[in-house]
């Protein structure tokens, strides 16, 4: 997650794809925003909120979190091929269908599940969303959702 950070962008950006649809995200929601993360989470969702400008006058909450760590030899925990089953389930259950990951093996595999944990505290069931962004740069699983919740 701190790749989205200014100060880890170099010269050459292997994240302008991910931070491009970070920033047009929550740009789309509306002012009164809070950050759903870890500690770390919570400093990238900071930079994100204050790097844009947002009109509506609603709440809204900015979950900031990640899929498996371990997707590439050259990812944080190296490559563990349990990830890709994990990755695929998490995705789903964002999707509003399957089941909650498993916090264990989500720990094995490097996720950072706070933010989707809290998220489900708070406004579940969420329904189907918009996705923006899914790949996995560093052999980091990350995806950009929107979902519009009443």
């Amino acid at each position: 997650m701190l790749a989205l950070l200014p100060e880890y962008a170099g010269l050459d950006d292997p994240v302008a794809e991910l931070r491009s649809a970070c920033l047009a995200a929550v740009a789309w929601l509306g002012r009164d925003v809070e950050v759903l993360a870890d500690d770390q989470g919570a400093r990238v969702g900071a930079y994100l909120v204050d790097a844009t400008t947002r009109s509506v006058d609603e709440e809204s909450y900015l979950v900031v979190a990640n899929g498996s760590a371990r997707r590439t030899e050259k990812a944080p925990g190296h490559l563990d091929e349990r990830s890709f089953a994990f990755d695929a389930g998490l995705r789903e259950w964002l999707s509003g269908r399957g089941s909650p990951p498993d916090p264990v093996l989500g720990e094995e595999l490097l996720a950072s599940l706070t933010g989707f944990t809290l998220m489900a505290e708070r406004v579940a069931p969420w329904g189907s969303p918009v996705v923006d962004f899914d790949d996995d740069p560093f052999g980091v699983q990350y995806w950009v959702m929107r979902w519009q919740v009443r």
